[in-house]
């Protein structure tokens, strides 16, 4: 069991029957009255986000989400296949599970899957990801020094802002949380 005073972000835990990620939280001591916790809390099956206030005594269990990794190998029909690399077994999953990591896998690329209780309901790709870029307009010469940026198509179909001197052809590292490019490989 964990209090509602002990919640930080990333925490999970159920309430009511459903699992729930901690989004923000906040400790509020007003003037007058109890203290309570504030925060945006994310259901994991269904992805709503709601806010709520909790009693800093108000105590829930504690949910394991069990992190596995696994590589991304089709999409076929809306559904997108995974499969354990120890025990070879593929798990289909559809486009709300994997929507935020999807734009930066491609075949064969390891992948995190989060399972509840069994049942997989998110994906994250790695903190870091390199890719080509497939299309971009030509940097012109001189333009470097102000630091500019320019739309990059890459292989996935994402597109992010390079710098001028990135062209077509070449290979990227891309901040998959923050969906930044990192640097020229």
């Amino acid at each position: 069991m964990i209090s509602a005073g002990e919640f930080r972000k990333g925490l999970t835990f159920e309430m009511d029957g459903q699992v729930y990620v901690v989004v923000d939280f906040q400790h509020v001591k007003p003037g007058k009255g109890a203290a309570f916790v504030r925060t945006k809390i994310k259901n994991i099956m269904t992805g709503a986000v709601i806010e709520k206030s909790f009693n800093p005594t108000d105590k829930y269990p504690k949910a394991h989400i069990e992190r596995k990794e696994m590589q991304y190998l089709y999409e076929d029909g809306g559904l997108y296949y995974f499969m354990d690399n120890e025990t070879y077994e593929q798990i289909p999953l559809n486009k709300e599970q994997v929507e935020d990591a999807i734009m930066y896998l491609k075949p064969n690329d390891t992948a995190i899957i989060k399972f509840y209780k069994g049942e997989a309901f998110s994906v994250e790709a790695q903190n870091f990801v390199e890719l080509e870029v497939t299309h971009t307009e030509p940097g012109f010469k001189g333009d470097t020094a102000t630091g500019a940026t320019k739309p990059a198509t890459l292989e996935t179909g994402i597109v992010i802002n390079v710098p001028l001197f990135i062209n077509t052809g070449d290979k990227i590292r891309v901040d998959t949380r923050t969906g930044e490019y990192m640097e020229r490989l």
